[in-house]
Parts: C-alpha cells; sequence; structure tokens
C-alpha cells in the first residue's frame, strides 16, 4: 500500500499530543456507551481534563478520585465487581460530567490478526461470506453481547487515543453487517456469553495483509534478543507502512492497553509465511513470543490468556502464484506457532487443517468453528471447564519395534479415531538417507503404528507435511491431530 501522507502522520500524533490542551473532560475513547467492563478485575478508567484537576467515576456503587498529571491525564481504578446483566450508568466528574449508559459486567476479549480475524460473518469484498452467512446473521441477537472495532491507523509512535470509532454495538446482524465485525472474534463471543450466561464484550483490531511486527511493541521485541534491533526502528514518518515494526500497535493497540480484559484472540502468519527469497518465517516462534509478552507488559494485568489459530491449508507453493519455496514451508511454519504454544504460559492453538473447503482460497470460510475451537480452550484453561476437550493430539514420542515406527499422543487418553473411519492418512515415514515415503498407519488405542513396504527400519516419521495436507487422524472429541515431524535431524530436516 502507499505510504501515509506526511500531513496525516502529523494529524495522527497531534491527537496524542494535544489531547491535555483541549479544554473540558475528555475520557478515552474505548469508553462509552454499551460497554462491557471487564468482571473480577480492578478496572482503569482514564482520560484528560485540566492539569491538577480532580476526577471521580462512579459506577456500580463505587465512587473514586484522583488527580490529573501535569499533562492533564488522569486514571483512576474501580474495584473488583460481579458480572452483571443489569444496565448501568458510569458517570465521570471533573468541572463538567461525562455519563455513559447501559453499561454491564462481563467478560471482555481482545481480537487481533490479519484478514483471516478481519473476515466479516457477512460480504467482504474479494471473498466469499462465510458458511450459512444469511442464517448467522439472522440469528446474530444477542443484546448483552456487544462488539468495538478500531479503525485501521498507523503512526510512528504510540497514540494516547484512539480517533474517529463507531462506538459499542450491541450485537445483531445490522452491528456485525455494519462493522463489518471479525466472524471469529463473534463466533467465540457467541459462545462464551451464552456458556458462561454472562455479558460479554469483544474488541476488534485486526488489518488484512499484515504481518506480526507492526502489531508489538518496543517491549516486547526488547525482551526477545533475537529481535531487540527492532525495539526501536528507525522510521521516517513520511514512508511509514503497514509493515513498519510497531506501526500498528502505535495507532491500533496503544491506545488502548489497559483496559482491562480477561485475554486475547489472534489469527495471523499468512503475510509472515509468505516469501521466496529469504528464511524469514522462521523467526515467527520468536516474534510470537515478542508480541505476546509485549502485550502483557503494557497491560500490566500479568499473563492474562493468549490464544491464536494455526494458519490453514493453501496453495501457497502448487497455487497459481508461487508465494514460497517449497509445498513444506507451511507444515514448518504450523511446527513454529505450535512451538510458540508450547513455549510461552498461558497460551494455546488451535488447529485448522479440517476446516477448508477450497485449498485455492486464503480466507476460509468456516469461521464458526474457529471461533468454537477458540471458545473450547478459553472454556478450558481459562474457565476452569476442565471436562471440556479444547485440543487436539498432539505427539509426544515415537519409538521403534519390528520395522514399525510406534507414535504416542497428549490429550488422546480416550483413544485416537479418524473422522471418516478410513486408516489414518498423511503419515510419511523415512531411513537414515532421509527421503521420505508414504506410510500405512493404523490406529491402537492411543497410539498410531506407521510402516512402509520399502522401509525395512524407518527412523524418522512426518505428519501432515504439505501445504494442502488435510488428514483424518482426531481425538474422541473430534479435535484434530497436529502437524509435526521427528527423527533424527538429518531425516527430518528435508523440505
Amino acid at each position: 500500500m502507499k505510504p501515509l501522507p506526511l500531513s496525516c502522520l502529523l494529524a495522527a500524533c497531534a491527537l496524542g499530543a494535544g489531547l491535555s490542551a483541549r479544554a473540558g473532560l475528555k475520557p478515552a475513547a474505548i469508553f462509552g456507551d454499551n460497554m462491557v467492563l471487564q468482571q473480577q478485575q480492578h478496572v482503569p478508567v482514564w482520560g484528560w481534563t485540566t492539569p491538577g484537576a480532580i476526577v471521580t467515576v462512579q459506577f456500580a456503587g463505587q465512587e473514586k478520585g484522583g488527580l490529573a498529571d501535569a499533562s492533564g491525564r488522569w486514571l483512576v481504578k474501580l474495584g473488583k465487581m460481579k458480572a452483571s446483566s443489569t444496565p448501568q450508568t458510569l458517570v465521570i466528574k471533573s468541572g463538567e460530567t461525562k455519563v455513559f449508559t447501559n453499561i454491564l459486567i462481563g467478560e471482555v476479549w481482545l481480537a487481533s490478526g490479519q484478514s483471516n480475524m478481519e473476515k466479516p460473518v457477512g460480504k467482504q469484498p474479494g471473498q466469499k461470506p462465510t458458511f450459512n452467512a444469511e442464517q448467522e446473521l439472522a440469528a446474530a441477537s444477542f443484546p448483552n453481547l456487544r462488539l468495538f472495532k478500531i479503525a485501521k491507523a498507523m503512526a510512528p509512535a504510540p497514540l494516547a487515543d484512539l480517533g474517529t470509532n463507531s462506538g459499542w454495538q450491541l450485537c445483531d446482524s445490522n452491528a456485525l453487517e455494519g462493522i463489518h465485525f471479525s466472524a471469529a472474534a463473534y463466533f467465540f463471543g457467541r459462545e462464551i456469553h451464552t456458556n458462561l450466561n454472562v455479558p460479554v464484550g469483544l474488541v476488534e483490531s485486526s488489518w488484512g495483509g499484515t504481518r506480526i511486527e507492526p502489531w508489538t511493541p518496543p517491549a516486547g521485541f526488547a525482551q526477545v534478543p533475537s529481535l531487540a534491533k527492532l525495539a526501536a526502528p528507525a522510521v521516517s514518518t513520511n514512508r511509514l507502512r503497514t509493515t513498519t515494526p510497531t506501526a500498528l500497535y502505535n495507532a491500533m493497540i496503544a491506545p488502548v492497553a489497559g483496559f482491562a480484559l480477561r485475554g486475547a484472540l489472534w489469527y495471523q502468519g499468512e503475510s509472515n509465511l509468505m516469501g521466496t527469497n529469504d528464511d524469514d518465517y522462521l523467526t515467527y516462534a520468536d516474534k510470537m513470543a515478542a508480541l505476546v509478552g509485549g502485550w502483557r507488559q503494557v497491560w500490566d494485568q500479568g499473563n492474562f490468556p493468549f490464544y491464536f489459530v494455526q494458519i490453514a491449508p493453501f496453495k501457497y507453493f502448487g497455487g497459481k502464484q508461487q508465494r514460497v519455496l517449497s509445498p513444506a514451508q507451511l507444515p514448518e511454519f504450523w511446527t513454529l506457532q505450535s512451538r510458540a504454544a508450547q513455549a510461552i504460559r498461558n497460551t494455546g492453538l488451535v488447529v485448522t487443517t479440517d476446516l477448508v473447503d477450497d485449498l485455492n482460497d486464503i480466507h476460509p470460510r468456516n469461521k464458526a468453528d474457529v471461533g468454537h475451537r477458540l471458545a473450547l480452550l478459553a472454556r478450558n484453561r481459562t474457565y476452569g471447564q476442565r471436562d471440556v476437550a479444547c485440543t487436539g493430539p498432539v505427539f509426544r514420542r515415537m519409538k521403534s519395534t519390528n520395522g514399525k515406527l510406534v507414535l504416542r499422543f497428549d490429550h488422546a487418553t480416550d483413544g485416537l479415531i479418524t473422522k471418516d473411519g478410513q486408516p489414518p492418512t498423511w503419515f510419511e515415514v523415512a531411513s537414515e538417507d532421509g527421503q521420505f515415503v508414504s506410510a500405512e498407519a493404523r490406529i491402537v488405542g492411543d497410539a498410531v503404528e506407521v510402516s512402509a513396504a520399502s522401509i525395512i527400519a524407518p527412523v524418522a516419521v512426518r505428519f501432515a507435511w504439505d501445504e494442502t495436507a488435510q488428514p483424518n487422524l482426531c481425538n474422541r472429541a473430534g479435535l484434530p491431530a497436529e502437524p509435526f515431524r521427528a527423527g533424527p535431524r538429518h531425516a527430518a530436516a528435508p523440505r
């Protein structure tokens, strides 16, 4: 895309720098009528007024006060509150009075990423609508599910506040269509709302075609030694792009950092995968650590839940346009996403190898199951519903015996099955020469035995190691197995 004009950038910077210069009381833009405030946490409320002025905030029987600092910024923290579907009023006073109505208390989640997070339930230029879009929209009336969509913007430095926005919306078809709200986030929020029977607020901040680096704060890059050089990017203000590190964080995340929430959802990676000139995509696990660690640091709410989605099978190599170096680049990327989920505390990964109907469509239409699987992670790990299965089989170890490899998996305590009742697909084995061939596989309880007639002593195995892989192996909860490879490095490495 074209760089933003310098005049636009200067105006954006002025939004942050000039807030305290405005007369009167101004709460941050994330606060407004119809919002949801996070239950069971201290809730920061902030904004700007005359430097040194006293500010009081009244809500749900509480009255808290504070002073504006020398720049005019103030912050008041409300005490912990129980979930409530009863509409309440937030009153802020400092010389004048601001009143926000129809406010609920419940669960708040932030959803971010690129186009597969951005994709709405209905129409989107250049994309097909999600499955059953008309029926889903017709049934989307959930007045206690509230939506807030952050407008697309970039900035060379963190902005103090959001620009023009559509405010908090009560969820119905008009709201979903009017602001083109994320389908994956909506389906997630709908399940959390109906399952827990509490209000839910969803904040979406996404932009199609973007990489992970622009969403990452400097504090995140600084936490990862290999990425520290990105912590303070030298940016010419008239050459800002959506690929510039921190540029989207500065405008679309920083202004709401600190807004009390339960956790975050992330669906991104396609733009970091694609490339035929270098192996930059191999740093994605480190970049996930920087993103998650950075957001958690600026929010100062501890290691809040962070659940993300595996990018889907797609013909990056074999399609009309070659976007990667080989058909194995995507499964290699899958393992990086899996590595991040295993290494970063309080995270989880949704596998999507079984959710694609068209391998030529980079925007799969089944976002209902994406949202459902994100909700399963939250229900199990965040909300303590331990009886709810939330992940498919994950490779644990292998053993060689009688010319076969016996593979064991985590999250398969009730046994393994296949979705179609046929033998497991997309397994390959290799001997010491590192040449992989298709393998026969069969399920034995919570294990899979794999072998190939042409290989007497297999030492390595791969599963779903192709960009078009849509394997059938799952656990009894119907959740698909993660792609993986295992064995000696020289056997497992060739693409």
